[in-house]
C-alpha cells in the first residue's frame, strides 16, 4: 500500500466522518466513550481551517486514511484534530501529519505549532512529545489557551487528564 500526504481537496471531507469514528473507538477501549460518541467535526469548521490555515490528507492508494486540521491560534499554528482510521495506524501517519503541519507554519512565518491533548493516553501526550512538542505550563497558556479549557470544561471533557503543548521552529 502505498501512503501519501497532501493538502486536503473538498471532496476528501465527505470521508472524514468515518476516519473520526474508527479514531473514536481507541477512546472507547481507554474509557473515555464520550469522546467516541461527539459528532464528527462540523464541515464549516473544516473548511474555515482550510481557508485559514492548512488541512492535510494521509491517502492509502489515493483514499483518505487520516487527516489534520490546523489553523491560527494567538501567534501560532494551532493543531485542532489528527485522526488516522485504525486500520492505517501505526504505519507513520500521525508523525507525517504533524510535519506537514509543521512545515507549513514554518513556512508561512509561524514560529511554534499549539495543540491540546491527553497527557495519559499513548496515542495522545506522550506520542506528541515524541514530535518535538513540550507541555506548556498553566502560566504559560494565552488568552485563547483558556478559552479553548474553558470550552472543553463546558462540553464534559475531563479536563483535569489535558494539557496543552507547543512546539518551537
Amino acid at each position: 500500500m502505498t501512503y501519501d500526504i497532501r493538502t486536503c481537496k473538498p471532496t476528501d471531507v465527505e470521508r472524514f466522518a468515518a476516519i473520526e469514528k474508527a479514531a473514536g473507538t481507541l477512546f472507547v477501549e481507554a474509557g473515555l466513550p464520550e469522546i467516541a460518541s461527539h459528532e464528527p467535526t462540523d464541515r464549516e469548521f473544516i473548511d474555515a481551517s482550510a481557508r485559514a490555515g492548512a488541512v492535510f490528507v494521509a491517502t492509502a492508494d489515493g483514499t483518505p486514511a487520516g487527516f489534520i486540521l490546523s489553523a491560527p491560534l494567538d501567534r501560532s499554528m494551532h493543531i485542532y484534530e489528527l485522526s488516522v482510521h485504525t486500520s492505517h495506524g501505526r504505519k507513520g501517519l500521525g508523525r507525517r501529519l504533524i510535519d506537514a503541519v509543521c512545515r507549513h507554519a514554518d513556512d508561512n512565518g509561524y514560529s511554534a505549532v499549539t495543540l491540546s491533548a491527553f497527557r495519559d493516553l499513548p496515542w495522545n501526550g506522550p506520542f506528541y512529545a515524541s514530535c518535538g512538542f513540550r507541555e506548556l505550563a498553566r502560566h504559560e497558556w494565552t488568552p485563547a489557551l483558556f478559552l479553548a479549557h474553558y470550552h472543553g470544561q463546558d462540553k464534559g471533557l475531563p479536563v483535569e487528564r489535558r494539557g496543552f503543548m507547543r512546539k518551537d521552529l
